[in-house]
């Protein structure tokens, strides 16, 4: 069985014999319908036109009947007038159909020799109504009974003309209707070729595809869904190249510092004093990777389904003090004034998660901020939801960063971020816990101003059913 992979031609195929079969049953039907309306309508007329002649006949009383039946058939090219006497003998000869049969049965003859009038529908209607419906009528001159009988006088070539028209009709009707379907099909078909060359090229790796389809339908929905998910994807994978870029490219610089530091602690030539240098270099830049290694591990499992959520109620005054009092070493030593707000108030949440929020946000404020500068930390207990400001008085972040400044790996001034040691994970991973906790973080910053971090959350926060 020949299988056939084309969807062009199988659209053509298929549209095709749908043509075929529908003019096929279209013929069908149009004439098992008004099959009955021809023959009727067939039958009517000869029977008026067989009422005229022996009306005429009665009238008239030719004194040869065969003679004035003869002159009807020549005035009447449609009809044919068939005289039978009182024996059933016809004055002219019956004519014949086309497989040569007699078209006049001498039964029909003695049942109308028997003063019956004989209509051919009363037996049902025939194949063939045009040539094979028949009337016959008696006839009384005299003292004798004759049987007039009428058919329709359609010759075999027009008959055949008659069909060979229909037909031509019919194949003219398929001709150009399969150079329609042609068209189309190729109208339908066109745009899924584009589709398949533009997935076959995505498949390889190319997301600069667009597919242009101009029409309006499901098939113009798929190309625009085609062009949006090739458009994700370009993202994604732009994303997954800056990831491994910005990845390589943190481990690489402490990577580099350990590996150089450790080759000159071979050295037998340097004192304690820079042995010890190095040592310390070595530990940092060894904590740094650490840093970065817990980082990456704690957002990818803040972004799959699975990530553990515990919450509990607890005051979260408390632990806003309690962080601030951690990072005391540190605002302590740049003479950092804190202005706290944080009237108590209890919060249903992942505290573990909060936790991490709070000493990224504290942390970088602490971090960004001068020397003699200021922070401001504010808790505002609102009808359901809880706002928290973190507010400094340091360098501020430009507009242009401030958009990407969520982003992982996304530095908003690299030699800053390399003085003190950031990886630009750390606001990524307090966007996605504010998100987990249905909450939203907002961001205000001016250049050499200071920054404000502005975190709503709901004070009954329950983890979402996956």
């Amino acid at each position: 069985m020949i299988q056939i992979k084309s969807l062009y031609l199988r659209v053509v195929l298929t549209f095709l014999a749908i043509v075929v079969v529908s003019l096929s049953v279209a013929f069908w039907l149009a004439t098992f319908f008004f099959m009955n309306r021809i023959a009727m309508d067939n039958q009517t007329e000869m029977l008026a036109k067989s009422r005229q002649i022996v009306k005429l006949i009665e009238d008239v009383q030719p004194s040869n009947l065969d003679s004035f039946v003869a002159g009807s058939n020549r005035l009447n090219e449609n009809y044919i007038f068939t005289l039978f006497n009182a024996n059933g003998e016809p004055a002219t000869e019956i004519s014949k159909d086309k497989k040569g049969k007699p078209r006049i049965l001498a039964s029909e003859v003695d049942f109308v020799l028997h003063g019956n009038m004989y209509k051919s529908l009363d037996y049902g209607i025939p194949k063939d109504p045009i040539n094979q419906i028949k009337v016959g009528i008696p006839l009384r001159v005299g003292d004798t009974t004759y049987a007039l009988f009428i058919h329709q006088n359609i010759s075999e070539a027009a008959r055949r003309q008659g069909q060979t028209a229909i037909i031509t009709v019919l194949l003219i009707v398929l001709i150009v209707g399969s150079l329609l379907i042609l068209v189309a099909s190729r109208y339908l078909v066109n745009p899924l070729k584009k589709l398949t060359l533009a997935t076959e090229r995505l498949a390889r790796g190319n997301f600069n595809v667009h597919v242009s389809v101009k029409q309006k339908d499901e098939l113009g929905q798929l190309a625009q869904s085609f062009n949006h998910m090739a458009g994700e994807l370009k993202q994604l994978e732009q994303m997954r190249q800056d990831f491994v870029s910005n990845v390589s490219h943190e481990i690489q610089s402490p990577l580099t510092s350990i590996r150089g530091f450790s080759k000159a602690l071979r050295g037998s030539e340097i004192d304690e004093a820079e042995r010890g240098r190095y040592l310390e270099i070595i530990e940092r830049e060894s904590e740094r990777l650490a840093r970065l290694s817990d980082n990456l591990l704690k957002l990818a499992s803040l972004e799959s389904e699975h990530h553990p959520f515990h919450p509990t109620t607890y005051d979260l005054d408390e632990q806003l003090r309690r962080i601030v009092v951690f990072y005391e070493p540190q605002w302590s030593s740049k003479q950092l004034e804190l202005d706290l707000e944080l009237p108590r108030v209890k919060v249903t949440a992942d505290a573990d998660q909060l936790s991490q929020v709070w000493m990224n946000l504290l942390g970088n404020a602490i971090k960004f901020t001068p020397v003699k500068g200021t922070i401001h930390i504010q808790l505002e207990p609102l009808n359901d939801r809880i706002r928290i400001r973190i507010q400094d008085s340091g360098i501020g972040i430009a507009a242009s960063d401030q958009e990407r400044i969520f982003e992982r790996f996304y530095k908003a001034d690299a030699s800053r971020h390399r003085e003190t040691g950031g990886s630009g994970l750390g606001l990524a991973i307090v966007r996605k816990i504010v998100e987990l906790h249905h909450g939203t973080i907002e961001l205000q910053s001016e250049i050499d101003i200071g920054t404000l971090f502005t975190v709503t959350i709901p004070i009954l926060i329950y983890p979402t059913k996956k």
